[in-house]
């Protein structure tokens, strides 16, 4: 049984995902403060909040079994994801269910910047009757510029267009097809600040875009600028805000979001030209129930072992990828546990190689599950797909990954080679036509191996006499051999072979097969 915590307010429908699922359990509990979600969290798998809900390190070390963190939403100020990261946990959004909300919101703010309409309408219900004083401005003809060409950002250009606006943006990420389709012009953020009439920021709240507009960028602006914010508090420099609009540098601001949230008596709710609204660019009833429905059906294909959506702190596949790369999972796995222990975790240094089909897959995803086995030897089952990388880095593990095209071969192939400086090997594999992974090379010699059981290995002179010896030794333990491979570089040469047996081997067995003359070595793998 699955246990879910929903911590913050969630939707009826999306609850409704959960209740349809007979093997899990979904309690809902707002309002929990720090310590009694502390105190109460630990016999939970999954974690879902929205923004009120503060994810600390001090919640995640007391979350002993969480395995999911989910945001219903895009925002992930609220979660520590470094600390997450490190337990293991997953950290998901739903960055689709709220993006046409958000790019309404932030039309209805940039034409009630334009319009004045809040200011009039609290002006016409004190009685009064200004028409002067709220003279606007159109918005065709004008230039919006538009920082962040994402969901968002893409869908608020879209929009502009039909009121006959040019669209310069900035986004260093953003695909000349995608600037082409959105019919913008890509300009670096300093002419877009000069020539823009309305300005609006659609880019995560990061160290690099942290403070992204301030006094420099308020400077050197066109005279009349209007701003609007509906993504997260602080990419605007507040303090610079207000001197700007004290210098009356700027025509107006529209903000949805603050750096501190309910902001106050912030500074600049004082201006008559700021508009302001508490954090809605998500709030509609449709926004609300796409993110929860969307967020319950990633945590559930989570649990479950299916797909893992939306996470931001591992290789995330849509539905169509992880069908393309699931037998690569397969073949990864039997793939790292095989090199961890012909290696026996003797290694600083992990090389692997993707040739062929495999190379058009997502391979970060795989180069995680590679990792995941390699790294056990190491630290045990307490490292997975989201703390590997950071795992690796902390025992000083260098983990480089290639690709090559052609096919080396094979339709496809991923090759490992690991190293400490003293110790070297090399492993390959491969997927058949049926689907099932083979490993086709261990220390540069040719094998066809089924991953399967129980393997003995071991290196030998290529001489007569050899498989006799250890089948008789194999024999007389009462142990059945289920198949054999060997490969060879040289006639007489040094050699491989692989033998799969049907029971295990202990410790005795393998040393009457080392003291074989002319075996220089014998290794045992256990899949």
């Amino acid at each position: 049984m699955h246990k879910i915590l929903i911590s913050d307010k969630f939707s009826e429908a999306g609850l409704a995902v959960f209740t349809s699922e007979p093997d899990i359990v979904a309690d809902v509990r707002t309002g929990l403060s720090p310590d009694e979600l502390k105190a109460t969290i630990g016999d939970y798998e999954a974690l879902l909040v929205r923004s009120e809900t503060k994810v600390t390190p001090d919640v995640i070390a007391a979350a002993k079994k969480l395995k999911i963190i989910g945001r219903a939403g895009v925002g992930l100020d609220n979660v520590d994801i470094p600390a997450a990261t490190r337990a293991g946990v997953i950290v998901m959004n739903t960055p689709d269910g709220n993006t046409t909300s958000a790019a309404e919101h932030t039309m209805a703010m940039m034409m009630s910047l334009a319009r004045n309409i809040p200011q009039a309408d609290a002006s016409l219900k004190l009685g009064k009757w200004e028409r002067s004083k709220f003279m606007g401005t159109e918005l065709y003809g004008k230039t919006l510029g538009v920082i962040g060409l994402g969901r968002i950002g893409g869908e608020v250009a879209r929009r502009a267009r039909s009121f006959g606006m040019r669209i310069v943006a900035f986004d260093p990420f953003a695909s000349k097809a995608r600037v082409d389709e959105l019919g913008a012009e890509l300009m670096e953020l300093d002419p877009l600040l000069r020539a823009a009439d309305f300005i609006t920021v659609h880019a995560p709240k990061t160290k690099d875009t942290a403070h992204l507009i301030g006094e420099r960028e308020l400077g050197i602006m066109k005279p009349g600028v209007r701003l609007i914010n509906v993504a997260r508090g602080g990419i605007y420099d507040e303090a610079a805000l207000v001197k700007a609009l004290e210098a009356k540098q700027i025509s107006g601001v529209a903000l949805d979001v603050f750096e501190q949230e309910p902001p106050g008596d912030h500074p600049l709710l004082r201006f008559a030209n700021v508009i302001a609204t508490p954090h809605l660019g998500a709030s509609t009833e449709e926004a609300q129930e796409n993110v929860a429905v969307e967020l319950a059906k990633q945590v559930v294909d989570a649990l479950k072992g299916r797909i893992i959506a939306n996470a931001v702190n591992i290789p995330a596949l849509d539905p169509v990828e992880w069908q393309r790369i699931r037998p690569y999972y397969a073949l990864a796995e039997k793939l790292g546990a095989f090199m961890a222990q012909i290696a026996q975790g003797k290694y600083k240094n992990i090389r692997i190689e993707y040739a062929g089909e495999v190379a058009d897959r997502k391979t970060q995803a795989i180069t995680l599950v590679l990792m995941v086995e390699l790294l056990k030897p190491i630290v045990g089952e307490a490292v997975n797909y989201v703390n590997a990388p950071l795992i690796a880095k902390e025992h000083s593990l260098e983990v480089t990954e290639s690709i090559r095209t052609e096919s080396v071969g094979y339709e496809t192939l991923v090759r490992v080679e690991t190293s400490d400086g003293e110790h070297a090997h090399t492993v390959a594999a491969t997927i058949t036509s049926l689907g099932e992974p083979r490993i086709t090379e261990i220390d540069g010699y040719r094998v066809d191996i089924n991953p399967e059981g129980n393997l003995i290995i071991f290196f030998n002179r290529d001489v007569p006499g050899i498989l006799a010896t250890v089948a008789t030794i194999l024999g007389d333990a009462k142990i059945n051999i289920a198949g054999l491979t060997n490969g060879r570089k040289t006639v007489g040469g040094d050699a491989v072979t692989v033998v799969s047996v049907d029971n295990d081997v202990h410790a005795d067995i393998l040393d009457k097969i080392k003291s074989t003359k002319n075996i220089q070595n014998v290794q045992y793998v256990e899949l």
